[in-house]
This record gives C-alpha cells, sequence and structure tokens, in this order.
C-alpha cells in the first residue's frame, strides 16, 4: 500500500507554508480590528458601527470590511491552492504568495477609510483568477482526456468547432 504522503509532490511543502502564512496574516488583520475597535469605541458584538451612533463608524467599518472579505475568500483560495498544488504546486504556492502580498495592500487600502484605496494594487484578484484558472484547466484536462479518451476528445472538438477546412 502507497504511503498517504506519496499522493503529494515534493514541493507540496511551498503551498502548506503559503496556506500557513496567509493564516498568521488572517490573524495579524484581527489584532488590526481590536486596535480599530478600542480607537473608534466601537465594542463587542457589534459587527460593523452606526454612522448615527459614531462619526468614526466609516473608518471603523472599512478596517472590518478589509478583515470580512479576506475572511470570506480564505476557504475557496484553500481550496484552489490544496486542489492546484497536487499538480502545479511552485506555481500554486507563488501565485498565492502574490495574493497573499497583495490583500495586505488591500487592507491596508480600506483601512484609510476610502474604500476606493482598496484597488490600488489590483494584482490581488489578477492572482486569484491565475489560481482559478489552473483548476479549470486541470478539471478540462481530466474531464476530457482521462473522462472521455482522446478519441472522445477528438470528437468533442469536431463537435464544437465544426470540420476542418482543406484550406
Amino acid at each position: 500500500m502507497a504511503n498517504s504522503l506519496e499522493l503529494f509532490p515534493k514541493e507540496f511543502g511551498f503551498v502548506v507554508l503559503v496556506l500557513v502564512f496567509y493564516s498568521l496574516f488572517n490573524m495579524w488583520m484581527a489584532f488590526q480590528v481590536g486596535k480599530a475597535r478600542k480607537k473608534y469605541k466601537v465594542f463587542y458584538p457589534t459587527l460593523y458601527a452606526l454612522e448615527s451612533d459614531n462619526k468614526d463608524a466609516k473608518l471603523f467599518n472599512c478596517v472590518q470590511r478589509g478583515h470580512q472579505n479576506s475572511l470570506e475568500m480564505m476557504p475557496n483560495l484553500y481550496a484552489l491552492l490544496i486542489l492546484g498544488g497536487l499538480k502545479h504546486p511552485e506555481v500554486s504556492a507563488g501565485l498565492g504568495l502574490v495574493y497573499t502580498v497583495g490583500r495586505y495592500f488591500y487592507f491596508k487600502g480600506y483601512s484609510t477609510g476610502d474604500p476606493n484605496n482598496r484597488m490600488k494594487l489590483g494584482f490581488v484578484l489578477v492572482s486569484y483568477h491565475f489560481i482559478v484558472s489552473i483548476k479549470f484547466i486541470k478539471f478540462f484536462e481530466i474531464l476530457v482526456f482521462e473522462y472521455v479518451g482522446y478519441v472522445g476528445a477528438y470528437n468533442l472538438l469536431y463537435f464544437i468547432w465544426g470540420q476542418p477546412s482543406d484550406d
């Protein structure tokens, strides 16, 4: 019986490092939200401040939203990095690292109180789309060439694009 570690490429450790780094980064953002709670006097269990109750509500809400958005994207990022890392660990880890650094700038920009500053460095989403693209390419590869077979793949492409011309 094969050892379960043999299922992972030896470079998969890079993916694990990026996952740990992103987790630590999320903890750092949580501490920033805690500091903002004290600074702007927004107490638990209030998730977002109301402008009618707090003159600094927008400033706090921007810090909170920057962290919340990162938390919302975390499950997708983890799933895509793990799945992509099974076949392309270095590329997945590299894109995950770029995404994490981009998330830092996203958070810092959002924390200024102007939501438009969150996208000063737009490579945050670009790297995420590359990670998603790797998964779609692999899915298509498995679906067409492993499940349908090469003859089936040829027939599928023939169906989509039509008969090749003799021109």
